[in-house]
């Protein structure tokens, strides 16, 4: 038997996992491979030594978390020539370029399917299978956190407070959701992502992100009679010869391919003129999901060449882009109040596609949703919007994605 020594930094909710199955598939892939992996050492909090881990391992898989001390382990080993598999979104997002140069000039092989979607074969399929599409875009529901939550408030019309409750209940949710919850863990997925699909160094702190605190059971419902669903959406695209990456609540029309990926799924669709489109869907983060993809990650790199990003190019990032609008605006129901809501809209140039009230007197309220526009064009219109006397609330504008394919 030849073994295949396996450093494990992390034995927490994945790092456990990852060693079971591990043991339990290690004869599997002696079968498939001709080598049997083992674990060869793990650092904890409590125990292990990193130097003594690192002499005696053929690879490191790094589950720990955190951008430091990990970044400097995965450096280390990767300078060392030790192969290196990790789930951590946050230093590859925040750290890639670094990250990439070490595993080039050390020669190692650097996998990560496992931070991006679960078990959705995302990197992959970008970096390998879609090496030579031209991809133009790329939608993702890439935290199934987020997912759950506002798949059981379309469900039961229950609150943002309540769903997540109910999300930390099942274990779908942190104790603290924050990084979920406000769109900074799709955040850093999506700058992989964009790194990968565009060839482009961006970094976590360029990918402007909103979550969905804010969102009410009220947009959900009058969502609803437009034929829309809610997701929290990140988008990466080509655009005038830059490149767009962002986070966002969206309204999906029912044809869109994200538009029915409920629950804790993770999903993303990649977009090209060479092979019009592909939608990728599983379970998303957890224990057994993201052991699952680590080990898968683990065996790839048992089976050599590997296939590294190139080295990034410079590129413009885009901040203003188009987007249709969903407009939901609190009102006094008097005379000329839509025509001064439509006056100040049509002065942006912003074209109303439906427009629906509900309540009357001071309970009014008005639900519109906009024709794609330049989105500093509309957020002008509702800033003037929110200065009219009439208006009982500031306005809530939720972002419209209006592809599908058939």
């Amino acid at each position: 038997m030849t073994s295949f020594k396996v450093g494990l930094l992390g034995r927490g909710t994945v790092g456990g996992a990852f060693a079971e199955l591990l043991e339990e598939r290690a004869g599997a892939i002696e079968a498939s491979t001709g080598m049997r992996p083992e674990i060869a050492g793990v650092l904890t909090r409590s125990q292990g030594d990193f130097d003594e881990i690192l002499a005696s391992s053929d690879l490191i898989v790094e589950v720990m978390g955190g951008t430091e001390p990990a970044r400097e382990y995965i450096l280390r080993a990767l300078q060392s020539g030790k192969h290196v598999v990790t789930a951590n979104k946050q230093v590859l997002s925040q750290h890639g370029e670094e990250i990439y140069a070490a595993a080039r000039d050390g020669g190692a092989q650097l996998r990560f399917e496992a931070s991006v979607g679960g078990v959705v074969p995302v990197i992959r399929v970008i970096n390998e299978t879609l090496a030579a599409a031209h991809i133009h875009r790329v939608h993702g529901i890439v935290n199934g956190t987020t997912n759950f939550i506002l798949s059981e408030m379309t469900r039961t019309g229950e609150t943002y407070e309540s769903a997540l409750a109910q999300a930390q209940e099942l274990g779908y949710a942190e104790a603290d959701p924050s990084e979920d919850v406000n769109g900074k863990d799709a955040a850093a997925k999506m700058a992989i992502i964009a790194r990968l699909a565009f060839n482009a160094p961006i970094r976590l702190d360029q990918v402007p992100h909103q979550g969905i605190e804010n969102i009410t059971p009220d947009d959900i419902a009058h969502a609803k009679e437009f034929g829309l669903s809610l997701k929290l959406v990140g988008t990466a695209e080509r655009v005038n010869g830059g490149i767009s990456v962002r986070v966002y609540p969206a309204f999906l029309y029912g044809q869109h391919p994200l538009a029915s990926v409920d629950g804790a799924f993770n999903a993303v669709t990649i977009e090209s003129p060479a092979i019009t489109e592909v939608t990728l869907s599983g379970p998303g983060a957890g224990g057994s999901q993201t052991a699952s993809a680590v080990l898968g990650d683990v065996i790839s790199a048992m089976i050599p060449p590997p296939s590294l990003p190139a080295p990034a190019e410079e590129v413009e990032l885009v901040t203003d882009v188009e987007s249709a609008f969903y407009l939901h605006m609190e009102v006094a129901d008097r005379p000329g109040v839509l025509a001064q809501v439509a006056e100040l809209l049509g002065l942006q140039g912003v074209s109303v596609k439906s427009v629906v009230q509900h309540g009357l007197g001071d309970n009014a309220r008005l639900v519109m949703v906009m024709h794609p526009v330049l989105e500093s064009k509309f957020l002008a219109a509702v800033e003037l919007i929110g200065r009219l006397d009439f208006m009982r609330a500031e306005p809530r504008i939720i972002r419209v994605i209006e592809e599908f394919f058939d």
